[in-house]
């Protein structure tokens, strides 16, 4: 058995590192395109100490295979300060405290009196009978016009930089969809989860958020994906695209961007849906069209830091979001230093801010001088940040985070239709079920299985 893998992000690395373990004398080669590995998981340490995520920022730790490959890996995973559970909404002009018990949410100003007892009213809202339905019709049908506007739509932005009036609810977050179809209410269906893991006696009883605690590592993500990398070694071949695919009999042959081409018994395309369409376009146009179809908004992350004694205290807790009504460049800022320790120097706090994504894609496009005013701008209106800037870097995505719009669920059954006419060959990565790192690690496990089951 010999197996390629394509694509060198998470999901590469970390389905390689699967198949490995269940089979230590797999041959296998991984074909990266660009100079690095890690893909979206990309950190940056500045000469000067600031340590900057250009994507992926932390993990949940709440799903066993992640933290199974830390402990594979020989990496210890940092939690994030506990003030970090304060998150804020931009709403009208200032910012608000996102609740965090129920109690919080009946004071909260962040909806009117009128909003917050539409929300209560979720006990009696009407079903829906569609198949798929946008994030946007679900979050009025279910909470109300304002809770949808300054709720939901600012949690689209943070999660996929995406517009939910496009996204697919059951797509992007498949469990509301699940607690909707069988509790009728998504109150009614929290209290009893809640009531079934207090009987169990979970010590995590489950609430409005995914769960767990956001998790990184001391030196940044990309501590995983390079100490991954470090111990695959030679298997990996950077540099090195892969421009088509071929089949003979039950053989795969990789066509790689120097001329040579590669044989293989098994092949796992790893690398974003749009590059898998571009490799599948001879070979299965169709399966191509259908990858090619996944929307990929461009994104810009500015990491910007100052010395606090000319900032003061910018703002305690996580960072903020802001709904798309608000009409402002930036989708959201996290106060990466507030999160992690050591993320800036001493004596100074580290902003990481995002812009363009599906809500204003041109934003993410301007040259670099323009985008860093724009983001400035907003800064001084919304945190009172008017100090020039001792340390600024710009993280580039022309194609940022796969979009799962409406009809998603049912391109992923197409797909998987089209590839029974090739065995061996398997797609994953974040393109599919799931954007988070946990995801890809989960994937990652399963790809590993359907190629060695028996192992």
């Amino acid at each position: 058995m010999k197996i390629g893998i394509v694509g060198a992000g998470i999901s590469g690395l970390a389905t390689a590192r699967a198949i490995l373990s269940r089979k230590p004398d797999a041959e296998l080669i991984i074909f990266e395109s660009s100079q690095r590995v890690g893909g979206k998981v990309w950190t940056e340490i500045s000469p000067e100490g600031y340590i900057c995520e250009g994507g992926v920022n932390g993990f949940l730790n709440k799903v066993p295979s992640t933290l199974e490959l830390c402990t594979q890996l020989g990496v210890k995973p940092m939690p994030a300060d506990e003030s970090s559970n304060k998150r804020y909404i931009f709403s009208r002009g200032e910012l608000h405290a996102l609740p965090e018990k129920p109690s919080q949410f009946l004071t909260s100003r962040l909806l009117s009196m009128r909003g917050r007892l539409r929300v209560v009213y979720e006990l009696a809202a009407a079903g829906n009978d569609q198949q798929d339905e946008t994030l946007a019709d679900f979050a009025n049908r279910r909470l109300g016009r304002e809770a949808a506007e300054r709720m939901i739509d600012p949690m689209a932005s943070g999660v996929f930089a995406g517009d939910p009036t496009k996204l697919s609810l059951k797509s992007c977050f498949p469990r509301i969809h699940e607690v909707e179809q069988e509790y009728g209410s998504l109150i009614r269906g929290l209290l009893s989860l809640q009531m079934q893991a207090r009987r169990k006696g979970d010590k995590e009883t489950p609430g409005p958020g995914p769960g767990g605690i956001l998790t990184s590592f001391a030196a940044g993500m990309s501590r995983m994906t390079d100490t991954l990398a470090g111990q695959l070694g030679s298997r990996i071949q950077t540099g090195m695209a892969v421009h088509n695919i071929d089949r003979s009999g039950e053989r795969y042959m990789l066509q790689l961007e120097d001329g040579s081409e590669e044989e293989f018994s098994h092949v796992v395309l790893a690398a974003p849906a749009h590059a898998q369409a571009h490799i599948l376009d001879r070979f299965d146009p169709t399966l191509s069209a259908l990858l090619e179809g996944i929307p990929y908004p461009p994104l810009s992350v500015v990491c910007l830091g100052y010395e606090k004694q000319r900032t003061g205290q910018i703002l305690d807790g996580f960072g903020f979001l802001v709904p798309s009504r608000e009409k402002r460049a930036v989708l959201g800022t996290i106060i990466d230093s507030n999160v992690f320790p050591g993320r800036a120097p001493e004596g100074s706090i580290l902003l990481r801010s995002m812009i363009g994504g599906a809500r204003s894609p041109e934003n993410a496009q301007m040259p670099e001088d323009q985008l860093i005013n724009l983001i400035r701008s907003d800064l001084k209106d919304i945190l009172d940040l008017d100090a020039d800037p001792d340390f600024v870097r710009v993280f580039r995505h022309e194609k940022a985070i796969p979009q799962y719009v409406v009809g998603h669920s049912a391109r992923l059954e197409a797909k998987n239709q089209y590839l029974r006419n090739h065995p061996g060959l398997v797609l994953t990565g974040n393109a599919f079920k799931g954007v988070s790192l946990n995801d890809c690690v989960v994937n990652a496990t399963h790809t590993a299985i359907s190629l060695l089951p028996k192992a």
